[in-house]
C-alpha cells in the first residue's frame, strides 16, 4: 500500500508565499509523474503543475512564472514552491503519483488527501 501526505498549507497574504511537499510512503519501487492539483470551492478540480521522473515540468497557464514543481527521488517527495501567491489561488490542493511498487508491474495513480491554501486579500 502506498499513501501521499501533503503539508505546507496555510493562510498567506497575497503576495506571500508557500511551500508545499508531498511525501510517498510504502511499498515503492519507482515513482514516474507527480503532480499537484487544486479545487475551489464551487469549480472542477484543475492541475496546478507535474513533473516527469526526467524532470521535464508542465505548469497552468494561471501559475507560470510564479510557482515551481521539483521533485526529490531519494525522498520519494515532490514539492510546489508558491510565490507571489493571489486570493484566487485559494484551493485545496491535492498532489498525486504514478507508483510502481515492483519491478514489471504496472503503475498505479495515488493520491494525497489535501492541504488547504487560503489566499487573503
Amino acid at each position: 500500500q502506498v499513501q501521499l501526505m501533503e503539508s505546507g498549507g496555510g493562510l498567506v497574504q497575497t503576495g506571500g508565499s508557500l511551500r508545499l511537499s508531498c511525501a510517498a510512503s510504502g511499498s515503492i519501487f519507482s515513482i514516474a509523474n507527480m503532480g499537484w492539483y487544486r479545487q475551489a470551492p464551487g469549480k472542477q478540480r484543475e492541475l496546478v503543475a507535474s513533473i516527469t521522473k526526467g524532470g521535464s515540468t508542465n505548469y497552468a497557464d494561471s501559475v507560470k512564472d510564479r510557482f515551481t514543481i521539483s521533485r526529490n527521488d531519494a525522498e520519494n517527495t515532490v514539492y510546489l514552491q508558491m510565490n507571489s501567491l493571489k486570493p484566487e489561488d485559494t484551493a485545496v490542493y491535492s498532489c498525486n503519483a504514478d507508483v510502481q511498487y515492483r519491478n514489471y508491474l504496472p503503475f498505479r495513480l495515488y493520491w494525497g488527501q489535501g492541504t488547504q491554501v487560503t489566499v487573503s486579500s
